[in-house]
């Protein structure tokens, strides 16, 4: 579209908020180049509007919401490299502290009753269904739910006592002492 075939409304919004809206860029964008690149990129959108402009209640808030989505496009886009130094790269091949507390539970395992073992090796190491358990050991699901929890309840116990585990703020184990 040709300057002199813009409608008014166009350029009169763009005349009444472009200080403002570079205003609004210079606090979100340092350099300066980017800043006329977005406005220049608004204008263009603005004057591609042509008569359907006329229609928009508030261009203020028109021109300042398709900035925002500009700014948020262009910072999605833009993305930050770094050069890869192989010497300062370094393989972490740890294992979170919860993997590494397999042992310990095989073993503290050991020290719960039958029932308790039981019911924690069939659901929760073999992967049964706490309804199939119920029926093979003529127990209600109600039944053992709850000895599932207090079986789990003991077997943390057990591990915490015997393997020293401590939690971090959240509650996820963060170290141990492996024995």
């Amino acid at each position: 579209m040709r300057p002199e075939m813009t409608p008014h409304c166009v350029l009169s919004a763009w005349d009444r908020h472009e200080q403002e809206l570079r205003i609004f860029l210079l606090k979100k964008i340092a350099a300066p180049y980017e800043i006329d690149d977005l406005l220049q990129e608004l204008f263009l959108k603005l004057i591609t509007q042509g008569q359907s402009f006329y229609g928009v209640k508030n261009p203020r808030a028109w021109l300042f919401r398709v900035m925002r989505n500009s700014l948020t496009d262009r910072y999605r886009t833009a993305k930050t490299f770094i050069d890869f130094d192989p010497e300062i790269a370094q393989v972490i091949d740890e294992k979170p502290p919860i993997l590494e507390l397999e042992a310990c539970i095989l073993r503290n395992l050991e020290n719960l009753s039958d029932k308790d073992r039981s019911v924690i090796e069939q659901c929760d190491l073999q992967g049964l269904r706490q309804e199939m358990y119920a029926e093979t050991q003529g127990l209600t699901l109600s039944a053992v739910k709850s000895r599932l929890l207090r079986a789990r309840q003991r077997l943390r116990v057990e591990i915490v006592n015997n393997c020293q585990v401590r939690f971090d703020e959240n509650g996820h184990v963060c170290c141990h002492v492996p024995r």
